[in-house]
């Protein structure tokens, strides 16, 4: 162990210096770098290539469960204490979670409220049975974007979405335009929301009326109402807003478009999924 610490911070500090430090001979040391690699130094050599082409592609969001998962997909034989001691080792560590804080929402209104028809049973065996849908928004130099977002609990997929510089119901129904379009789903899907005013407007309750959806609303002020929904944008500020700073809207709707339909539909692993991408799990369930 301590000629490989000095393997690894040769380039910084003199050999001879640290062998003094560490207690070391520096024969020995230079004995012990010119013997030929093991197979298991090889092995690890290779793997750790494998681990920084991963913690590269998907720019640095995964930390080593998914790591895991990503090269057991790829073939590679390898157990999970063994990448995450490659990870530390060279410090390669998933982005850091901040704490989430979740969007409010002013329910102070008279529209007609839903009953909460999920009760935080986030369970459905197939897709389009139930929609989660929820608003946050997005820090730009022009002020404020929105995002509406509509997610599948099946599969975790964003099955619709919206961006806009307001908040109105013209926001959360474009989102829900979307995900019907695309998804077409049949009569009986549950919708669940929070109790904001654009899910309670009469517009949005056609829509879901003409779908044949049944509305469900979550308690006032209760986050863990709506909790899946709630992960995404956790994952969505974590690996995409707290890395970028945009100077108009433009810029940050298109990098949600890149992040939402080129990565977190497509590409990211999901530890709900058993680590498949939702449109894998799309596919499996269809």
């Amino acid at each position: 162990m301590r000629f490989g610490f000095i393997e690894q911070h040769a380039r910084t500090y003199p050999v001879r210096l640290m062998c003094r430090v560490l207690q070391v001979s520096p024969s020995c040391y230079y004995a012990w770098r010119s013997r030929p690699e093991s197979p298991r130094a090889i092995a690890n050599r290779r793997l750790l290539q494998e681990v920084q082409r991963l913690h590269g592609q998907h720019h640095a969001r995964y930390g080593s469960p998914r790591m895991h998962a990503a090269l057991r997909a790829e073939g590679h034989q390898v157990s999970r204490g063994r990448v995450e001691r490659l990870m530390r080792r060279h410090g390669l560590r998933a982005l850091a979670r901040r704490r989430f804080r979740p969007t409010t929402t002013d329910s102070r209104h008279q529209l007609p409220m839903a009953p909460n028809l999920l009760q935080q049973m986030f369970t459905a065996s197939v897709p389009n049975r139930v929609w989660l849908a929820d608003i946050t928004y997005i820090p730009t130099g022009e002020g404020w974007l929105y995002l509406a977002a509509v997610l599948d609990l099946a599969t975790r997929k964003e099955v619709g979405w919206s961006m806009r510089d307001h908040m109105r119901t013209e926001l959360a129904l474009g989102a829900l335009m979307m995900a019907t379009q695309r998804q077409r789903p049949g009569p009986g899907l549950i919708h669940h929301s929070d109790r904001g005013s654009q899910y309670a407007a009469e517009a949005y309750s056609r829509q879901l009326s003409l779908i044949s959806a049944k509305p469900s609303m979550s308690r006032t002020g209760c986050c863990y109402d709506n909790a899946p929904m709630e992960s995404f944008f956790h994952s969505l500020k974590v690996e995409l807003v707290h890395q970028r700073s945009w100077a108009t809207r433009e810029e940050a709707r298109r990098d949600l478009f890149g992040y939402i339909e080129g990565y977190y539909n497509r590409q990211r692993i999901h530890s709900a999924l058993g680590y498949l991408t939702p449109e894998q799990a799309e596919r499996t369930a269809s």
